[in-house]
């Protein structure tokens, strides 16, 4: 079985799970064992879907403002957790990969597996939704078609970039191309370098 359609099952489970109950507080039921790279994605995805949620929530525009700031840093919180899962994804990739010497003429690519698959989990959440809107009844036929026509673009956006990726994965493992993965060093929740912070 391909990578990427591995990861794509276990996304479409996740989300699957999460709509169960449909709320952001619902306590996260991981089917796989830890220290996986299925309960990695899992975990990944599930992320992703409750952060979904709940930059829904923060659009309403009669929200209170104390709830909304609440919300906010919880988003933030969310967008950490989710950078250190790609990170931990990729050092992953780097273990399983790290007997490859690559070719003379490997090249670099633009951004790490892990940083493809955080656009996969996207993607799945994206079609999932997409998917709702076709199938709502107090929606007129065209707002239907319309929602059709993106969910269509969306099903090829994920079969093409599962391509790409599982392609990558080929190359890395051949030595065509090689890994190189840049912590993201976010500024803002470091209280070292966020001056908001440092200035207190």
């Amino acid at each position: 079985m391909a990578f990427t359609e591995q990861a794509n099952k276990i996304f479409l489970q996740a989300i699957r799970d999460y709509h169960l109950k449909d709320h952001v507080d619902t306590e996260i039921n991981n089917p796989y064992e830890r220290n996986t790279i299925e309960h990695s994605l899992y975990l990944k995805c599930w992320i992703d879907t409750v952060q979904w949620h709940l930059e829904d929530i923060i659009r309403d525009p009669h929200i209170d403002p104390t709830e909304a700031l609440g919300l906010k840093r919880r988003i933030d919180r969310s967008n950490q957790d989710r950078t250190d899962l790609v990170e931990e994804i990729d050092s992953y990739f780097r273990t399983t990969y790290s007997e490859v010497t690559p070719l003379p003429d490997a090249r670099l690519n633009t951004e790490s597996p892990a940083w493809a698959i955080d656009r996969l989990s996207i993607l799945a959440l994206k079609i999932w939704h997409m998917q709702e809107q076709t199938e709502r009844k107090d929606v007129d036929a065209e707002h239907i078609a319309r929602c059709q026509a993106k969910l269509n673009v969306l099903l090829e956006q994920q079969k093409d970039l599962s391509t790409a990726i599982d392609q990558l994965l080929e190359d890395i493992e051949a030595g065509r191309k090689y890994m190189k993965v840049y912590r993201q060093m976010k500024m803002y929740n470091d209280p070292s370098t966020n001056p908001i912070l440092y200035k207190k």
